[in-house]
């Protein structure tokens, strides 16, 4: 049951302060954490004392809260996470009295009982002098009117600590402490101009607060790189990524903190609670950039139809050729001009954090134009004439003699012969970067005797051809493995 549109009213209730934050500063992290520095100037008397901390993060991990300053120890620590809602001051209501407030809605007459809460559970079960009654949320002009607060009910998220301090007097306190709810990550808008082979790139961070709380006027600092945190989760599979993709080995001119690049945002700003802000940090013209299209074939992949190419944009993040900076992971969307003029979306890719002078070779989509159709044309069994011993196996047996057995197996290879059909309904010729994979990741010896294209050896699992597909037009290419399987 839904209380909120009962209103529930608290009997002379005070109005809440506004924020009670001091001089914040907050570092983000990639991977949903960051740290917040607090300095507040608190009136501490001398002795024990109980100081409380609103404001401060709904997803506060209370065991790293730190708290400096001079003259106190602390004592002992409290998170007050239960919230302040009108379900939550009817559930803590239990066995309290309330007052109802209910008007006739023909005769605008308001009419006052006094009722106790007897369970809340998927609803209000209430005694009215000598009955019972359900508290329904069906839309009548009902209110509840309670009392006073609970104690353990917070307006705001609030760290209490218990302090001995040495010395009364004002003094500056540093609450320091990890939370989850706040993350950042980057977003690249990316025109690319196919005919002049130029790329234009604005890169902007893209930052989230989800944690309950609002961060008034903060110094803010991202940082790029993933830190590694108890709380992670493992990663799921990742598909492969389009040839081309080459970490670089420029230094950024960035400021560092260990193996992490730091992003300060200039100016203090205002982080609110369930807001997403975009701050721009990267902007770029003219970086040099290219198309090309790549089809990877699994082992003994075959198909009916023709299958789409995929296009691939490739471009650096290096000083003299690229973008010049190191790029956090995040999206880049790209677009394209139309004949009008006009920029359109044609596809999107992710990236991880990558270093500055990489090469990147980023899938936007799949080609109309080009296909390619792979048929498993031929596959048949052959066997060398030689017979091959293993290694020896020496066995132990239980009394302590030793016996060795020699095993004799014939070597069995499989010939494959593999025809890829290629076809181009552009006007222009195209290349077309064909990789078949799964060839050979164990034996290390798989053979091609025959192929109607060059080709070359990317790894012992995959081979790669540049095959070029005349305008309008198609080409062949046959090629056969010789395998282990």
């Amino acid at each position: 049951m839904r209380y909120l549109p009962l209103l529930a009213i608290l009997a002379g209730a005070p109005a809440y302060a506004q924020s009670a934050q001091g001089d914040v500063s907050v570092t983000i992290y990639n991977n949903d954490l960051a740290l917040v520095q607090d300095i507040r100037q608190l009136a501490l008397p001398a002795g024990l004392s109980r100081q409380e901390f609103p404001d401060v993060s709904a997803g506060i991990r209370p065991e790293t809260v730190s708290l400096g300053g001079e003259g106190f120890d602390i004592v002992e620590q409290n998170f007050d996470f239960d919230l302040l809602s009108p379900e939550a001051l009817m559930a803590k209501a239990v066995g309290q009295t309330v007052t109802l407030l209910r008007t006739n809605p023909a005769t605008g007459v308001e009419t006052r009982e006094r009722a106790t809460v007897l369970a809340v559970n998927e609803g209000a079960v209430l005694r009215i002098g000598d009955r019972i009654e359900v508290l329904r949320d069906d839309g009548l002009p009902v209110r509840v009117i309670f009392d006073s607060i609970p104690p353990n009910l917070r307006a705001r998220p609030t760290l209490s600590v218990t302090l001995e301090a040495s010395r009364g007097g004002t003094r500056p306190l540093t609450l320091d402490y990890l939370t989850t709810g706040l993350s950042w990550k980057a977003d690249y808008v990316a025109l690319f101009d196919e005919q002049a082979g130029k790329l234009d790139v604005q890169g902007w961070i893209t930052l989230t607060n989800s944690s309950g709380t609002t961060f008034n006027q903060a110094r803010t600092l991202l940082v790029a790189g993933d830190t590694a945190s108890v709380q992670q989760n493992g990663r799921g599979f990742q598909p492969p990524r389009p040839l081309g993709n080459r970490p670089g080995t420029e230094t950024a001119g960035r400021e560092k903190l260990g193996d992490y690049y730091l992003y300060p945002i200039k100016d203090r700003t205002t982080i609110a609670n369930a807001q997403t802000k975009q701050v721009s940090f990267l902007d770029v013209a003219g970086a040099p950039a290219s198309k090309a299209y790549e089809f990877r074939n699994a082992w003994l992949g075959t198909a009916d139809e023709p299958r789409s190419a995929s296009t691939v944009l490739k471009f650096s993040s290096s000083r003299q050729g690229g973008l010049g900076d190191a790029l956090p992971a995040g999206t880049v969307r790209v677009y394209m001009r139309d004949a009008r003029g006009q920029s359109q979306f044609i596809g999107e890719s992710a990236i991880p954090h990558t270093p500055m002078g990489s090469s990147l070779a980023l899938k936007t989509g799949e080609a109309f134009d080009v296909k390619v159709r792979p048929v498993v044309e031929k596959r048949e069994r052959i066997a060398s004439d030689e017979w091959e011993r293993s290694v020896r196996y020496r066995v132990t047996r239980s009394d302590g003699a030793v016996e060795t057995a020699t095993v004799e197996s014939q070597r069995i290879y499989w010939r494959t012969t593999m025809h890829y059909l290629l076809s181009n309904a552009r006007p222009q010729p195209v290349v077309v970067d064909l990789i078949q994979s799964g060839l050979d990741d164990w034996w290390h010896d798989t053979r091609v005797p025959s192929e109607t294209v060059p080709g070359s050896q990317l790894s012992a699992d995959e081979r790669i051809w540049h095959v070029t597909v005349p305008a309008n037009g198609e080409t062949v290419l046959t090629a056969v493995f010789d395998t282990h399987y």
